[in-house]
């Protein structure tokens, strides 16, 4: 039998998800939690063969949850609608052994879970095209520790008072990166750094 734990934070999808793989003769869903802390709880407790998390959840992500688990004996599966080159790029250095999508018939999941069960990694083709089509991180090295320092938080004085550089300095370094991301904010621009993978 296989011991499956389910992560997913929206009810209806999570127990429909644990009804369908109920009906497989040879899986068994062992435990269902509602965010990331949660799931690396259960699967601690419980030691499940597969845990299937999705992305984006609460307290903790799936990639969290995987990146965590990564050296459990429990094989990860993340199923998302996401098919974004950064989620899939962190997933496999996370050495997660599915990456599927929701929109993928539930028969496909079943069956995924089996091979992944024989040591086998499935990764659904979309992400694989998203992957080798991937453009280049178009920012130089400082740009790039500028919006990383952005994604912490941190305001243009303390990117400028962390970096030794003058505040001016700070804010030509914030334009030019959202000219080289064809973006026209902040948000936009680390939403944009984190899904292209850079």
């Amino acid at each position: 039998m296989i011991r499956i734990v389910i992560a997913e934070d929206q009810g209806l999808l999570l127990g429909a998800l644990g009804s369908l793989l109920d009906l497989e003769e040879d899986m068994e869903v062992v435990g269902k939690a509602k965010n990331g802390d949660e799931a690396i709880e259960l699967v601690k407790k419980i030691e499940p063969d597969i845990c299937i998390t999705d992305i984006e959840m609460p307290v903790k992500s799936g990639l969290d949850v995987a990146e965590e688990l990564r050296d459990h004996k429990c094989k990860i599966i993340i199923l998302t609608t996401f098919a974004r080159a950064g989620y899939f790029e962190r997933a496999r250095k996370a050495d997660v052994f599915g990456y599927l999508l929701k929109d993928s018939p539930s028969e496909e999941l079943a069956n995924s879970i089996r091979t992944i069960m024989k040591g086998r990694k499935i990764y659904a083709p979309e992400l694989v095209d998203i992957a080798f089509n991937k453009s280049d991180n178009p920012l130089t090295e400082r740009e790039d520790q500028v919006i990383r320092l952005i994604a912490d938080g941190k305001t243009t004085q303390q990117i400028a008072e962390e970096l030794f550089l003058s505040y001016g300095t700070v804010r030509n370094y914030v334009s030019i990166i959202l000219e080289k991301l064809e973006v026209s904010n902040r948000i936009e621009a680390i939403s944009r750094f984190k899904e292209e993978g850079w």
